[in-house]
């Protein structure tokens, strides 16, 4: 895999203060050295001193489920780190916007284990769940 610096220096410039948080504590183990330099940089032009950032690695490790590799897992639904899984339907939808009768049908085809970041937990979303799943559900792997 190539390693563009220019365009990683671009993104990190637009990210969201969070997002590099997360970059440079809980999934350190998967970034490049010369991304790492670049976000703590960013960091640090936004004011976040080495205290905020360790605070936030502390914060996000007492609830962030870990993968064998040393990094967070992530949500199934966006780059958050998950701190909550359950069994669900992976689903295919159908949807029919262009004809007299519209329709929109999910059909689950089989069961997988999703992963749940906090926001993901208290509201799923509407397009990724249907009435009859409930992620606060649990099983244990």
């Amino acid at each position: 895999m190539e390693f563009h610096l220019k365009r990683v220096a671009e993104y990190i410039r637009r990210a969201d203060t969070e997002e590099l948080l997360d970059r440079v504590t809980i999934y350190r183990a998967g970034m490049e050295p010369a991304a790492l330099d670049l976000m703590e940089g960013e960091l640090d032009r936004r004011g976040l001193s080495p205290a905020d950032i360790r605070a936030h690695d502390a914060q996000r490790r007492a609830t962030a489920i870990f993968l064998p590799d040393g990094t967070a897992l992530r949500c199934s639904f966006c780059d958050r780190p998950a701190i909550q899984q359950a069994r669900g339907w992976h689903k295919l939808r159908l949807r029919a916007p262009f004809t007299s009768r519209s329709f929109n049908i999910a059909l689950p085809l089989f069961p997988r284990l999703f992963a749940y970041c906090a926001i993901h937990l208290e509201s799923p979303s509407p397009p990724l769940h249907t009435p009859d799943e409930n992620p606060s559900n649990t099983e244990d792997q």
